[in-house]
């Protein structure tokens, strides 16, 4: 039996030479794009249109029409190839509909060679896009899948082509509309295939998967940074509701509003231009080449799974030319897995709802059923479709837990300390780095229907965004709502514990942390660093502590600024220390004025780009004398809790996940004797 999917699903393959057909009830262009690991595509050598109907085993018809037939032999693609994207866009310069919302739904299905079909998808949910990517055949440990996609674009199939790294996307789209209308001749003679099937009364009423939010308006403009992800997912119309973020992919987090807001964790842009953490991509692949590391050959490909079977898990098999960014790629696959397959489980939910809804509004809508035993007889079936509708769309979702949730169980102890938790073995054999990792983890996430796998939130280092630990009022696991005194000590803990990752990750003296605590709150959570004598210098306290260090540290990037654009950086004053720095602040604003806040400000504005960094400890309502003054600062600030918190959202579909810290488990003295090997490295470091 055929699998039907819902935007966000995914389905293995078993077979390698595919037959994608395509019902769309009016004329439509037809082809597939391919592309790398990112998802990238490397020029028009890799787009197979009208004008271009075959190419690299796949053969697309060449002109438009109300149904069509692509053909993929999978096994004949460039080896460099991840992913290939079905879409499907309305001409121009006819009469014919301009959006896509003007006509019936269009329908896939995949076919293996031997006419047997795998899959369907109906493209519902859209309006105003001329342009989809239907679906999608990647890789993923060596196994091909397919993914229900639907992902719309209001510009078109220009749009569509610039969001997948074409330079030259809009000469490309006009010489593709102009090949359908002359209707070029196919390379080759079209295969022989059995006749499409129907599409059935639940396809084309399946409903999209719950959408994002959309970003406040302030985020737009406050220039903060977005991450280089692995495989980053495709820019979307307005009015998709379900597929990625309208922009850079990053995680987001919701404001005090109860808006999504971008969380743009991520670090430095990367220099194909992609904004690397905050600006839109503007194609060409990501580079994830770490600066100063020498480069190792890239690994070989995993091998094929079996027909049928899912892959065995293996630790590191994603791109990068080191292990370290192959986990990190990997995890970051595994985040949008997880919130893809859940997309769908959602929508399928929803739609049996929907059908359930419907079917008894018609079975009481008759009368003579409702006194009748028609009706109850009714109702019962309608109850027991839903029932089989929501236990095949968990049975899918169960299927890709199951695999994730082994991939996790091998990528979890394989991860450096960077990536680790604290209870990780890890850390027991911990010495001090060479050279600075390529991100870092802040913590886990993880979602209500799969508890209890969670995914690393890992960002991207140097941190080109501050972190802001939430002290203010949150509601425990349990229930209990702690009082105010323990919320600010469990965040003080909280960002301790990140601060002592921090030191520990880099190499010795290239990281140092300032602590300003203006009424010595924080004493108790500080042992660790106070004790160890990891700091910079003693915690600042009061008024004149709180002054002394911002006027310090604001003088240093100023000083660095000039020295970078005048390219003169070995001409700092000896007194200004050149490793980064991370300043905590304890309590804020208690202790600062407005002269204090605003260079509080500045070091958050600049202090970045020249290795000045913020973490804040606060409660967000102790601000509210300043007014709006400070609501920049919040805004460019990723807010973390030292409590679970459903407050972040994936840039893919836009869930509330559940963060929760990385912190060191009770009892335990790892925390110490880390710290005890960065001071005994620096000593040796001198």
């Amino acid at each position: 039996m055929a699998a039907e999917l819902v935007r966000g699903q995914n389905h293995p393959l078993s077979h390698v030479r595919l037959e994608i057909r395509i019902s769309a009830g009016v004329p439509v262009l037809a082809g597939a794009t391919l592309g790398d690991e990112q998802g990238m595509v490397h020029g028009r050598q890799w787009v197979v249109h009208p004008g271009a109907p075959v190419a690299h085993g796949v053969e697309a018809a060449p002109q438009a029409a109300p149904e069509h037939r692509l053909t993929v032999d999978l096994a004949a693609l460039p080896e460099a190839v991840h992913r290939l994207d079905v879409f499907l866009a309305l001409p121009t310069g006819t009469a014919g509909p301009l959006r896509f919302g003007a006509v019936p739904a269009p329908h896939t299905a995949v076919y293996s060679s031997e006419g047997t079909e795998i899959a369907c998808f109906t493209l519902t949910g859209l309006d105003t896009e001329s342009a989809v990517i239907a679906l999608e055949l990647y890789r993923r440990q060596g196994a091909w899948k397919i993914r229900a996609m639907g992902q719309g674009y209001d510009g078109g199939l220009p749009a569509l082509l610039a969001d997948q790294g074409l330079r030259d996307a809009d000469d490309l789209a006009t010489a593709v509309h102009e090949a359908a209308a002359r209707g070029l001749p196919h390379a080759t003679s079209a295969p022989a295939t059995s006749e499409p099937s129907p599409r059935t009364a639940a396809a084309s009423a399946a409903q999209p998967a719950p959408g994002r939010q959309v970003p406040s308006a302030p985020h737009a403009s406050q220039g903060a940074s977005a991450p280089d992800l692995p495989a980053a997912p495709r820019t979307p119309s307005a009015s998709q509701t379900a597929s990625a973020t309208p922009a850079a992919s990053t995680p987001h987090e919701t404001s005090a509003s109860g808006q999504t807001e971008p969380a743009h964790p991520y670090g430095p842009p990367g220099a194909d231009g992609d904004g690397g953490p905050g600006l839109p991509h503007s194609g060409g692949p990501v580079d994830y080449t770490h600066p100063r590391r020498t480069p190792s050959p890239p690994p070989p490909p995993a091998p094929t799974a079996a027909d049928g079977q899912p892959a065995r898990p293996v630790a590191g098999d994603a791109v990068g030319w080191s292990m370290e960014e192959r986990l990190y790629n990997q995890i970051w696959g595994m985040f949008e897995d997880l919130a893809r397959t859940t997309a769908a489980y959602r929508s399928a939910v929803q739609f049996a709802d929907s059908r359930l809804e419907q079917e008894l509004d018609q079975a009481l809508a008759d009368p003579r059923a409702r006194l009748s035993g028609a009706g109850d007889a009714a109702r019962e079936a309608a109850h027991d479709r839903r029932i089989q509708l929501t236990d095949q769309a968990r049975a899918a979702l169960d299927r890709d837990l199951a695999q994730l949730t082994d991939e996790a169980e091998v990528v979890e102890p394989a991860l450096p300390p960077a990536y680790a938790r604290w209870d990780n073995p890890v850390w027991h054999a911990y010495r001090a780095p060479d050279e600075e990792p390529m991100a870092l983890r802040l913590g886990d996430l993880h979602l209500p229907e799969s508890a209890p796998l969670s995914i690393p939130l890992l960002v991207r280092l140097p941190l080109e965004r501050g972190l802001w630990i939430d002290s203010g009022p949150v509601a425990a696991v349990d229930d209990r709502v702690l009082d105010s005194a323990e919320l600010r000590h469990l965040a003080m803990e909280a960002a301790v514990a990140l601060a002592a990752r921090l030191l520990a990750v880099h190499p010795p003296g290239a990281f140092a942390v300032q602590v300003v605590d203006p009424a010595g709150a924080g004493a108790r959570a500080l042992l660790p660093l106070t004790q160890s004598g990891v700091l910079a210098t003693p915690p600042a306290a009061g008024a004149a502590g709180v002054s002394q260090t911002l006027e310090r540290l604001t003088r240093r990037v100023d000083l660095v600024q000039m020295a970078v654009r005048g390219g003169a950086a070995e001409a700092l004053p000896a007194d200004v220390d050149t490793a980064q720095q991370l300043l905590i602040v304890n309590d804020f604003p208690h202790g600062f004025d407005e002269r204090a806040v605003t260079r509080l400000r500045y070091l958050a504005d600049e202090g970045p780009a020249v290795g000045v960094h913020l973490m804040l400890v606060a409660d967000r309502a102790d601000a509210a004398a300043f007014g709006p003054l400070l609501d920049p600062l919040w805004r460019s600030l990723l807010r973390l809790t030292p409590l679970p918190d459903d407050h972040l959202a994936d840039p893919w579909i836009g869930h509330a996940w559940t963060y929760e810290p990385s912190l060191v488990p009770a009892g335990s003295r790892i925390l110490q004797e880390v710290l005890a090997e960065v001071v005994n490295a620096r000593a040796k470091r001198g």
